[in-house]
């Protein structure tokens, strides 16, 4: 018997996901996600020029060590959020309403992000009129991505984060 407990425990252990793979899903997450949406959002603020790569590419970074783990930790709380006070509500529809929160939250922290990593932070008016052009410009492509993700990788994601 105690063997029998002891393969059972083995076998338990090894179909576990191991803690790199989810690292790199929820890094892979993030890179997908942060890197189209400052992407997109560099483009807004400066258009295409010598300096585009560049800017994306430090836009991204801002954005990866300030915006996206609040997002990361945003998400689970909304989703916890969402299973306590609506249970009833339909998983699928569940995700929607966290995708379109999670859009709305995200692209505005990452559109502050982006705009004062393009145009810095001397001019508050001229930083809250860039942002606030580059959230409207942004938002259809944000909304649309967040729900595609809400409802095809989230789900597998989060299956995976809780194996």
């Amino acid at each position: 018997m105690n063997n029998q407990t002891s393969i059972t425990s083995t076998l338990v252990d090894e179909s576990k996901t191991p803690v790199s793979v989810k690292v790199l899903t929820v890094l892979g997450m993030m890179t997908l996600m942060g890197g189209t949406i400052t992407g997109v959002m560099t483009y807004i603020n400066l258009g295409y020029s010598s300096i585009f790569f560049n800017q994306w590419l430090s836009a991204f970074l801002l954005a990866t060590v300030t915006v996206m783990p609040a997002g990361f930790i945003l998400m689970t709380a909304l989703t916890k959020f969402a299973e306590k006070f609506l249970p009833k509500l339909d998983k699928k529809f569940q995700n929607i309403l966290i995708g379109i929160a999670m859009a709305l939250i995200m692209e505005s922290g990452l559109a502050l992000s982006t705009t004062i990593n393009n145009i810095g932070m001397t001019d508050l008016n001229q930083l809250f009129s860039t942002w606030f052009n580059t959230v409207t410009a942004a938002l259809p492509f944000a909304v649309a991505m967040m729900l595609l993700v809400s409802l095809t990788i989230k789900p597998k994601v989060e299956a995976l984060l809780k194996s």
